[in-house]
């Protein structure tokens, strides 16, 4: 099988999405051995599947137990997931980063423009703090294509994080603040600003740092605290090469090689229709070496636009075929 990147970078339509799609799970159901055996664990017939609405999706607690790679190439990097200590983590190995980085550098330039034209100010203290974060791995890239000596990464400096904030608003220059969640919850606390234009853009995550909250009581103190109208947000995770975007009110939209379809929460072969709640399944065609069709831990709805909703995460959740597999 031999799928490049323009034409899954290049998709513009859903028939294209449709088609690409099908290539990849084949070569996967074919080539990437853990999702091979979880298809045949299921009774599923490759060649019966036609469609996108048919393809089994491999809960992704398996990239914790298993190797999810669809080649047999060298692993140019694994990404792994930040846990709490003594808890089994996920490993994503890439056999080709340049995946990745065309993924989020195209994205980024369909969300928000010409990288180059911002100061870009990365607030991810426990990401720093560790090896294997995807999200630190972006965010370097960011800073560097960039290309703007003010572009940086902040721990817990957050009087020099305040002084180059008020620094970019003086100078008017368009801001990007890219934060872990409690990052930016500690530094409102500390510090107060009226910055209206600037783009603060939470990556999700308390760590177990502070209480969990709802995404409005969350965005209300951080949108009175930057002094802005609405606060971005990205939905990513090691186990994926793409990430989907919100610019305000929570709402995602995916770039075009990314679909979020959502699944019956007490029977996971079974989708939902319309914009009923349910389990998020993720295509994410830029993992193409791995393995595209994820089912997440996730709760969302998904609206006729394409366009999802985050509404939490499954307690306790158990996805029901990861006994079909024994590490």
């Amino acid at each position: 099988m031999t799928i490049s990147k323009q034409q899954v970078f290049g998709i513009k339509s859903r028939e294209q999405f449709t088609d690409v799609t099908l290539h990849i799970f084949r070569h996967q159901a074919q080539n990437c051995t853990v999702y091979r055996e979880f298809i045949q664990g299921l009774r599923v017939d490759v060649d019966s599947i036609k469609t996108i609405e048919q393809i089994p999706f491999l809960p992704i607690e398996f990239f914790k137990s298993h190797k999810v790679v669809s080649n047999t190439n060298e692993v140019e990097i694994t990404f792994t997931s930040s846990g709490t200590t003594g808890l089994i983590t996920s490993r994503h190995p890439v056999t080709d980063v340049s995946w990745y980085v065309d993924s989020f550098q195209t994205a980024f330039e369909l969300f928000y423009g010409d990288i180059k034209d911002y100061t870009v100010l990365a607030l991810l203290p426990a990401y720093l703090e560790r090896e294997g974060s995807s999200l630190i791995y972006m965010a370097e890239d960011l800073i560097k294509q960039s290309n703007n000596p003010d572009s940086d990464f902040y721990l817990y400096n957050h009087e020099e994080l305040y002084h180059q904030l008020n620094k970019q608003q003086e100078a008017n220059k368009p801001t990007l603040l890219l934060g872990v969640t409690f990052a930016l919850l500690d530094f409102v606390e500390g510090y107060q600003i009226d910055f209206p234009e600037l783009i603060v853009m939470e990556t999700g995550g308390m760590k177990g740092r502070r209480k969990e909250m709802i995404r409005e009581e969350l965005h209300d103190i951080l949108t009175k605290g930057f002094g802005v109208d609405a606060i971005h947000s990205e939905y990513g995770m090691t186990e994926l090469l793409s990430q989907a975007y919100s610019k305000g009110n929570g709402i995602f939209n995916c770039p075009p090689w990314m679909r979020i379809i959502t699944r019956d929460t007490n029977d996971p072969v079974t989708l939902m229709q319309g914009d009923r709640a349910g389990g998020i399944n993720i295509i994410d065609l830029a993992n193409i070496n791995s393995c595209s069709f994820l089912a997440t831990q996730d709760l969302g709805k998904v609206y006729a636009d394409d366009s999802f909703e985050v509404l939490g995460r499954f307690d306790n959740a158990d996805i029901r075929g990861c006994n079909l597999l024994i590490a």
